[in-house]
Parts: structure tokens; C-alpha cells; sequence
């Protein structure tokens, strides 16, 4: 499925600490001579353009059915959750520019706007659908799925089907609260008028010509199980081809989010012939633990934003999640797997971070610029010997460019090889 080879040195039986996350199973040790992501990591201070891939056609897209049981598709909400970050608007041009670079990072599913939210954005999803989502590689086959987001309401859904038409390939999230507090406060509906507005408006978007739907559960988290399961079931009944359980408030631990994951799809009608997707928020710190908690569960889509951003806190952040499967998944997640081109990260990180404005923490995992830098003098000695030492993931596998002696700083903690070396 990539371009590098794992090289398996022995097996051991490792006890997870999350044992009921079903990570309890044979773990195998990578080599000590790789990293634990790529063998191309042997080659320091190589550039990651030197790195050719191999081609391999893209899998056929199917609504409600994946290529295979371990792949997870990738929908990025940059573009439409990203953007509900404070400060974070973005241009019309700037939005192409993105959606531009998601294509290049070959992300499944790309959630590009609100169509109903006003005119300007409605035209930027238009032209975003006519463009990118028609943008075909030719080697590979590969071309983005094109999402707007709609509400229960036959307008919102309207404005996406007239938004994302164009593209090649669409699809819509239609979401709705879920939660007593929700309902109670914010949509003053009953449970039984919920489902009828979800049923309704799940109908409707079929009756436009969507053939790939997604049903969100706002606030899924804090709903009834139960209720999740009836809702889900009659979404699914009408036409939903993937259905979305959000963490709309960040609340969940990764246990709950698994054992919530396990059991709409034990009790779930029609769930079978679904998609299950998750959608975390940062508000706790652990939105990256909860979506890789959720795909440990059985969860086959995530979404994502790149470096994180979204509403309050955050979302979970697309480079984490997607090096964790990477690093990780052939390990200890019975080889889930993405096909996201991960040198293409970094180019990605620093583009949304140029156009909105939030820069991320230097110590921000994968992206951060101290991510691949050592200071102290006791690491510096031997990294210079072997990067592997220090670090799991090879810089090139994430599009950074590093030299023999890149990433030595000099510090209080510095000894005399960074003096030496540098």
C-alpha cells in the first residue's frame, strides 16, 4: 500500500494498557534499523522529493462500501470547521488554494464550506466543485470527493446540492442535534419530531440526486444510546450511506469513544451496510486519542482538520491521526491503514498556518518545529550517529527536508557536538 517496506524483527505479546480498546494482541517490534514508519528513513538527508512512490491505481469509490476492511477514509473539514476557528477566515482564492493542496495530500473526502451560510461561500463551493473536484490524476485515478454541510432543512440542502453538483463526485452532511440539552434548548423538538426531521430530510437529499449521504448526530456523545441507535437506523433506512457520530463538545475519554463505537454498531439496524465515521473535538486534549479510539472500534472514516484547528480547541488534527495509523496501525490496530500522501503534510501544515493566521506551538506534534531538533547534548551525541535513536518518525516521511547535521540546536543543555558538528 506504500512506497516502504517494514522490516519485522520478532514478535513479543504486549499488554495494552488500553486493554478493552481490543489492542490487547501480538505486538510486533519493528526493526531497529528502521524507523517505525519508513525504511526510507535509512537514507538521512535525503529530500523527500527524492521520493518517488509507487503508483498504484485508487480504489474505487463506493458510498457506503471501502476497498477493504482495514482501510479508513480521510475527510478533512479544514475548509468548513477549520474556518469556524476565530480569526480564521479565509479567502475565496485562498479556499481554492487549500482544497488545491488537500487534493495533493490525497485526502478521501474534503468538506469545503456551508453553502447557506451566504452568497460568497456558496460561490467559493461552487467553484471549488467545477475545479478541484474535477481534477482527475491521471496516473492514479485518484479525484476528491466534494462535501457541503446542510442542517435538517430542505434550504440548507438545497444550497449544497446547487454548490457541489458539479464536482465528479459529491456528498452532503446532514446533521442534527441529539442530545436532551440539545433538543430541549436549541431545536425545542421532541425525540419522535427529531428522527421525523432527520427521515425527512435524508429523503429529500436523495430526491436531488445525492447518492452518497452522510447523516451527522450533533453532540452524539452526550445523547441516549438508544437514541442513537433508532435515529441511525431510520437515517440508514432512507438512504444515509455513512453516518457521523460527533463529539460536538470534546467530552468523551478514548474508552468511552470505543465503547460508544462498539455498541451503535452492535445495536444499530442497517449498520452493516454502512460507513460508521467519527468526529472529535480537542476540548479535553484528547480528540487525536479519541478518533484513533474510535477506528480501533471499527469506525472506517475520520474526520480531520489539518494542524487541528476548529471550533474552541479544536478538532482532531489530520497529521496526527494519519502518522498515528501510519507508524502504528500495522502494530498494534490489526493494520488499519490510509492513503494519504504524508510528504505532502508539512507543505499542507504551513499553508493553512500562512492563510489563517494560527500558528501552531513549536512542540506541536508531527508539524512543530522542534519536532525533529534536539538540544540536549546527551541526544545530540547520538542522533548524529543514528536519528533513529531519538526519533520514530523519518522528517522526510512528512515532507521536511533535512541534512546529515539538520536538527542540532545549540542551548544551555548543548555540549561540545554541536559545536563540533554544526
Amino acid at each position: 500500500r506504500t512506497a516502504s517496506t517494514m522490516v519485522v524483527q520478532s514478535v513479543l505479546h504486549f499488554a495494552s494498557s488500553f486493554p478493552s480498546l481490543g489492542l490487547n494482541r501480538p505486538y510486533k517490534r519493528p526493526s531497529l534499523s528502521t524507523s517505525c514508519c519508513s525504511s526510507l528513513s535509512n537514507k538521512a538527508g535525503t529530500g523527500a522529493t527524492d521520493f518517488k512512490p509507487i503508483v498504484e491505481r485508487w480504489p474505487e469509490y463506493i458510498p457506503n462500501k471501502l476497498p477493504d476492511k482495514n482501510y479508513v477514509r480521510v475527510l478533512d473539514t479544514t475548509l468548513r470547521d477549520g474556518e469556524q476557528s476565530p480569526g480564521a477566515a479565509l479567502t475565496p482564492p485562498q479556499k481554492l488554494e487549500i482544497a488545491r493542496q488537500l487534493a495533493k495530500l490525497r485526502v478521501d473526502i474534503m468538506e469545503v464550506g456551508f453553502p447557506a451560510s451566504s452568497e460568497e461561500e456558496f460561490e467559493t463551493i461552487k467553484t471549488i466543485a467545477k475545479t478541484v473536484g474535477n481534477e482527475v490524476d491521471e496516473e492514479t485515478g485518484y479525484v476528491p470527493v466534494i462535501c457541503g454541510l446542510a442542517r435538517c432543512n430542505h434550504r440548507d440542502i438545497e444550497a449544497v446540492w446547487e454548490a457541489v453538483k458539479y464536482a465528479k463526485r459529491q456528498t452532503i452532511i446532514i446533521f442534527i442535534s441529539t442530545s436532551d440539552i440539545h433538543m430541549k434548548f436549541k431545536l425545542k423538538k421532541t425525540k419522535e419530531e427529531v428522527i421525523q426531521m432527520a427521515v425527512s430530510s435524508v429523503s429529500y437529499a436523495k430526491s436531488l440526486g445525492f447518492n452518497d449521504i452522510i447523516f451527522g448526530c450533533e453532540d452524539a456523545c452526550r445523547s441516549e444510546k438508544e437514541f442513537l441507535c433508532k435515529i441511525l437506523g431510520e437515517a440508514i433506512k432512507v438512504g444515509a450511506t455513512t453516518v457521523n457520530i460527533g463529539d460536538t463538545v470534546g467530552i468523551n475519554m478514548p474508552q468511552e469513544n470505543w465503547e460508544l463505537v462498539s455498541y451503535l454498531q452492535a445495536h444499530t439496524p442497517g449498520i452493516d451496510d454502512v460507513v460508521l465515521s467519527v468526529h472529535c473535538h480537542n476540548d479535553l486534549g484528547v480528540a487525536t486519542a479519541n478518533a484513533i479510539a474510535g477506528i480501533c472500534a471499527g469506525a472506517r472514516q475520520v474526520d480531520v482538520t489539518v494542524n487541528g484547528i476548529g471550533e474552541r480547541s479544536g478538532n482532531a488534527a489530520l497529521e496526527e491521526v494519519v502518522m498515528a495509523l501510519k507508524c502504528r496501525g500495522s502494530y498494534v490496530m490489526d493494520g488499519v491503514y490510509t492513503r494519504i500522501d504524508t510528504r505532502q503534510i508539512m507543505a499542507t501544515s504551513n499553508m493553512v498556518q500562512e492563510y489563517t493566521g494560527l500558528r501552531v506551538q513549536a512542540h506541536k506534534p508531527i508539524v512543530g518545529a522542534n519536532c525533529f531538533v534536539h538540544e540536549s547534548d546527551l541526544h545530540q551525541d547520538v542522533i548524529l550517529k543514528s536519528r533513529r535513536t531519538y526519533e520514530i518518525l523519518s522528517p522526510e516521511d512528512v515532507g521536511v527536508v533535512k541534512t546529515e547535521n539538520s536538527g542540532i540546536a545549540r542551548g544551555k543543555l548543548s555540549g561540545r557536538h554541536a559545536v563540533k558538528d554544526v
